[in-house]
């Protein structure tokens, strides 16, 4: 590439400092309000820019990169997860993607586990009614949830999050099990305490706890889909803080509601902010507005990672994090 300053155009706002060294930088385009740009906007966007910077909110398919101008040479999505992004058309094209990768596995990490402590110790239903002034006082049988200790844990995809999910889940006394594309080496095994199930059906049968942290892909969508779902025991949990395309909400919002499953932490959601409303009525259900990933040394690192990525690409070399089609 040359050494011109390149035409940078950021889909959503970014925290502040990311905004500014981006400025420093490049010649960019940024949002002036924090919402998502419309189809028009990212058509009007990939044509002129020579680096678009999306995020999750934007769906960059094969139908909108087919309106890409021919200074598109780079996506630097602003996230590790790339399902909204047609990588493959896009390389087709001409067009590299980069992403984020590792910025929001503590994070992501820490908020499986606080879904998890909330749903098993019932903490939104005692805030609720501390808030509603109803509280009359201890009792013994008032509130019971269940101790986390002794229970067994299985995760559903051992990546960065899910390892670190794991390394959590030892301190409280869990005992860690998982299902995985392709099982861990024995020494991450061994430094886990983690058993590995190469069947998915047998593990979800035999858990207490179930956490969902691998990616949306085709072969993932509803990988816990109705049938799947009916084998949990009826006294266990769900967290999902991966992607709710891996659940098929309206079987889960059933089962809930039948007892069949006895609650669930949900951070993220099939159909985006079109929730169950029946999901949404239950009270062994945590909903999140898809926070796992949101604290500030996150989102910096994210910025910092897309920052490096653009001034790679700009000197002429591939980005660290470039995104490449079959490996995803």
């Amino acid at each position: 590439m040359p050494s011109d300053r390149l035409s940078v155009v950021v889909t959503r706002r970014l925290p502040e400092a990311v905004e500014t060294r981006l400025s420093e930088l490049f010649d960019v385009t940024l949002r002036n309000d924090d919402t998502p740009m419309t189809r028009e906007q990212l058509a009007a966007a990939i044509q002129d820019a020579d680096v678009l910077v999306p995020t999750i909110t934007d769906r960059i398919d094969f139908r909108l990169l087919a309106l890409a101008g021919k200074r598109l040479k780079l996506i630097a999505n602003y996230g590790a997860g790339i399902d909204h992004i047609d990588v493959e058309t896009a390389r087709q094209r001409g067009i590299l993607v980069s992403n984020t990768p590792g910025t929001v596995t503590e994070d992501t990490a820490d908020m499986t586990i606080a879904l998890i402590l909330a749903v098993t110790r019932r903490i939104p239903e005692g805030l609720a009614l501390m808030q509603s002034g109803e509280w009359r006082g201890w009792a013994p049988t008032a509130m019971l949830g269940g101790r986390l200790a002794g229970r067994r844990l299985g995760i559903l995809g051992m990546g960065r999050i899910g390892q670190a999910v794991a390394r959590r889940a030892r301190t409280f006394g869990l005992q860690v099990h998982y299902h995985n594309r392709r099982r861990l080496r024995r020494e991450i095994e061994e430094e886990l305490e983690a058993t590995w199930w190469e069947s998915l059906d047998q593990m979800v049968a035999r858990m207490d706890i179930i956490s969902v942290n691998c990616p949306h892909t085709p072969a993932t969508f509803h990988l816990m889909n109705a049938r799947r779902l009916k084998l949990m025991k009826r006294d266990a949990v769900i967290v999902n803080t991966s992607r709710g395309e891996v659940i098929d909400e309206n079987a889960l919002t059933r089962m809930l509601r039948a007892g069949e499953i006895a609650g669930a932490g949900l951070d993220v959601f099939e159909h985006g902010t079109e929730i169950n409303p029946r999901l949404r009525e239950l009270k062994n259900v945590v909903l999140l507005p898809h926070m796992g990933s949101a604290t500030v040394e996150g989102r910096a690192e994210m910025g910092e990672k897309v920052i490096i990525n653009i001034k790679t690409f700009a000197d002429g070399h591939r980005p660290p994090d470039l995104v490449v089609p079959g490996m995803l």
